[in-house]
Formats: C-alpha cells, structure tokens, sequence
C-alpha cells in the first residue's frame, strides 16, 4: 500500500472498532491486529489513540456539518427546512451508522472540531433566524427564536439517536412525525405562554 491507502485503511478499522468498542475498550493493539500490521504503524501515521480517534471524529462531524449546512440552504418554507434538516439527519444515520455511534458517544478527548451536542447547537444557530422571522410575523417575541431553535434542533436529535437502535418505522415516517409535532406546535404557539398549576395560582 502506499502512505495515503495505509492512512485510509487504518482510519476505517479504527472506526469501525471505536464504533463497537468505545474509545477507551479500543487499544492501538487491537487497531494494528485487525489492520494487519504492527503498532509502530499506527504511531507513524497518527502518533497514537487520541490522533487516530480525532481524525475519525473530524471527518464524521464535517460529514455531518455539509449535509445539514446543505439542507438548511437556499432558504425556503420552515416546514420544508424542518422536513429537509429531519430526513437529512435520519439519511446520516442509515448510511453511516459507525460514524453516528462515535459522534453520540462522550469521550475524554477533547475536540478542535467539538462533539455531537455542540454541533447541534451550530444547526440550531442556523435555525434562529428563520424562527425570528416566523415568530415575527405570527406577533410572537423574536427574542424567544433562540430557545426554540435549540428545542427543536434537539428534538430531531434525539429521536435520531433513538431510531439509530429502533428503526421502525422507516426512515420518511419517522421525519414526517418528527414534522408533524414540531410544526403543528409551532404554528399553535401562545403569545404569552403559562404552565397549567400555575395558571390556576398552584405553585411549585
């Protein structure tokens, strides 16, 4: 093999076993055995586990980070954002199951690139404006924007983490329920909204 067909070699089979394993179960040892070669190998080309593990890390979260960037361009309805960002999400999950696994598990090694929670929080970021706008000509606060892109953003992770396991029902179901919650709550928004007990002078 040549240096650049070793280095890609070694970045899937490190994938793969920190998908299965963790990153603490999974040893250089265990990398360099299933990739057929000797430790001094693996050091070579990634200085050790935290190196190999960072490389990983970044080509899933700049995977990730297009696919989102790209369902959330050129603008367009917030249901049809919404359905895009949903079914984009869920597409990751199906075709890079590995890469999800590694993203959603907590490590100690700290990331340049940041983990999965931080990186829904950029997409939520994106999301801000377009609620602003909608709230805005709802007569809605604006300034609220931020705390419901951060809801909504999350809701769609979270039911992607639950169907990485799940998957049932399919794919375009689970993003047309995930729409039909989001935005039917969205579009019956309270102005001023108010906890049940304490509407009724009951506090907590």
């Amino acid at each position: 093999m040549t240096g650049a067909q070793r280095r890609a070699q070694l970045l899937d089979v490190a994938r793969r076993l920190f998908a299965e394993k963790g990153y603490e179960t999974t040893s250089i040892e265990e990398i360099a055995a299933r990739a057929e070669v000797s430790k001094p190998v693996v050091y070579e080309h990634f200085g050790g586990k935290e190196g190999i593990y960072a490389v990983v890390v970044d080509r899933e979260v700049q995977a990730l980070t297009d696919a989102l960037s790209g369902a959330l361009e050129g603008g367009g309805h917030p249901k049809v954002l919404l359905e895009r960002t949903a079914l984009v999400l869920l597409g990751y999950i199906e075709d890079s199951e590995d890469g999800f696994r590694i993203l959603v598990r907590d490590s100690p090694v700290a990331q340049a690139t940041g983990t999965f929670s931080s990186l829904i929080g950029d997409v939520a970021t994106q999301v801000e404006h377009l609620l602003a706008e909608q709230f805005a000509r709802q007569g809605l606060d604006p300034s609220t924007a931020p705390m419901y892109s951060q809801m909504l953003v999350g809701m769609v992770a979270l039911t992607g983490q639950w169907w990485l396991d799940a998957r049932s029902p399919g794919k375009s179901e689970v993003a047309a329920h995930l729409v039909n919650l989001a935005w039917n709550g969205l579009s019956g928004l309270e102005s001023q909204p108010m906890l049940t007990g304490h509407s009724r002078g009951i506090t907590t």
